[in-house]
């Protein structure tokens, strides 16, 4: 076992530590998975068969905690711009419907705006550990988050899921 997984199993579980491998590398059968990551996020079962009326709650509330994260970090000067751009991306990401063509985009808002949070690059192997260490919650997230690929040949599917994984957790931190 790894170093993160040795530490990712102080808070999680293995089948949840097992359930990211199978949600990645399954093309099909992937809602058991996906519904085991969404339980440790605190999602109630059947996840992934969420209604679209939900769906659209989800990403709505998606859009308003992620905009308040992004105005009320305090960030530098120099980093205005950055704030700006990131809510810029985030109108043209919700105002495309098909999740397929919006998981890079859905994947460069994240590392922005965890990047805008914590004030460092989030893809270095220390800044998983330093998550998971000041905030173990936001640890498992960003463990869910820096597994993705960054281009993934997926199902439309696949991917609303992938990203509406990502969705929740920050729509309710």
């Amino acid at each position: 076992m790894d170093k993160q997984n040795e530490l990712l199993a102080e808070f999680l579980d293995s089948k949840t530590i097992n359930a990211l491998s199978e949600f990645l590398n399954n093309p099909k059968d992937f809602d058991v998975p996906a519904d085991t990551i969404a339980t440790a996020f605190g999602a109630k079962k059947d996840f992934s068969k969420m209604e679209d009326e939900r769906v659209q709650k989800l990403v709505s509330s998606f859009k308003n905690n992620f905009t308040l994260l992004i105005q009320k970090t305090w960030v530098e000067k120099s980093d205005i711009a950055l704030k700006d751009q990131l809510l810029y991306q985030l109108n043209i990401f919700l105002g495309n419907e098909n999740w397929k063509d919006n998981y890079v985009l859905f994947l460069q808002l994240i590392n922005q705006g965890v990047e805008l949070m914590f004030g460092q690059k989030p893809d270095s192997p220390e800044f998983a550990e330093y998550s998971l260490r000041i905030d173990p919650e936001f640890g498992i997230f960003w463990w869910y988050i820096s597994n993705l690929p960054p281009k993934a040949d997926w199902s439309e599917k696949k991917c609303r899921l992938a990203m509406m994984l990502g969705m929740y957790f920050l729509a309710n931190y």
